[in-house]
């Protein structure tokens, strides 16, 4: 009993110990699954951003393309127009010559005429230059901030790209402990179940013992009842026999008259009882005999 009790307790502790060292490989494992799938989620973020901002990138490039090619348009209308107005400026010098070297007035007047087309002509170009380059600007301004956009972009997906390689070694060292932690978990599960099914069946063999135990501790009782009563039963009987004893003996000592009354009532008594009845009044009455024999000598002789 007391060794079982003892393996009990041993067993007891050793699932205690067992069962710490599973949750501790628990932990453990769960913290290496977090940092795993944590680089995971991560490195699945950082993909989608790379995505996203290489489609931005492209929408920029796109844009920046358009804005370019409208600016370089422009340029080219500008220096048209430029050109133009050169001609225009040469053309309006010689008609001003042709009308101070007019001959008649007809030429005069047409040359005054053309003049003033010219002039026009003129006006309307340095106009459109000067709305072209305004429009330049502006497009070669946009053309400047679509450029820093994407190069901020290009620079953020360069330094989330070089960034993914850290993380997918995260991921692998991550999974191979993870790996190793899972069959530690497993042997710890293994060995606190051993433990608990060792623990079970001493403490079942314990109980089956102490409950036998109780039983026999209530049967032991009802033994010494049943011994007692035998001995209660047992006394009263001896002493009976010692009062019948007394009560034969006693009725031997009484007076001659009683022996008399005596002798005809141990007819009816048992073979025993008449012998101790015919035996003690002989005695007595023996003695009596030479007392009285003794007692009328004396008196005699006075």
């Amino acid at each position: 009993m007391a060794s079982l009790e003892k393996l009990v307790l041993q067993l007891r502790k050793k699932k205690q110990e067992a069962s710490k060292l599973r949750q501790k490989a628990e932990q453990e494992f769960k913290q290496v699954r977090s940092a795993e799938k944590r680089s995971s989620s991560g490195l699945t973020t950082i993909d989608k951003k790379i995505e996203s901002e290489r489609e931005d990138v492209s929408d920029v490039s796109t844009v920046l393309t358009q804005k370019n090619s409208q600016l370089e348009s422009i340029e080219r209308l500008v220096a048209v127009a430029q050109e133009k107005l050169i001609r225009e400026k040469e053309a309006i010098e010689q008609a001003q010559q042709e009308i101070e070297f007019a001959e008649n007035p007809e030429e005069k007047e047409n040359a005054e005429g053309r003049l003033r087309s010219l002039k026009t002509h003129v006006e309307e170009l340095e106009s459109e230059i000067k709305n072209r380059q305004k429009t330049a600007k502006k497009i070669s301004d946009d053309v400047s901030n679509y450029s820093d956009v994407k190069s901020k972009i290009d620079s953020k997906i360069k330094k989330q790209t070089k960034s993914k390689p850290t993380l997918r070694e995260t991921i692998t060292q991550s999974r191979k402990a993870a790996q190793k932690l899972e069959k530690e978990l497993e042997k710890r599960i293994k060995t606190e179940e051993s433990a608990k099914n060792s623990l079970e069946k001493a403490s079942s063999k314990l109980r089956v013992l102490l409950a036998n135990k109780r039983k026999s501790s209530k049967k032991k009782p009802s033994r010494k009842i049943a011994a007692k009563k035998k001995v209660a039963k047992r006394k009263p009987a001896r002493k009976t026999a010692a009062k019948k004893k007394v009560a034969k003996r006693k009725p031997a000592r009484k007076t001659a008259a009683k022996k008399k009354v005596a002798k005809r009532k141990p007819a009816r008594k048992t073979a025993a009882k008449k012998k101790v009845a015919k035996r003690k009044p002989a005695r007595k009455t023996a003695a009596k005999k030479k007392v009285a024999k003794r007692k009328p000598v004396k008196k005699s002789k006075r």
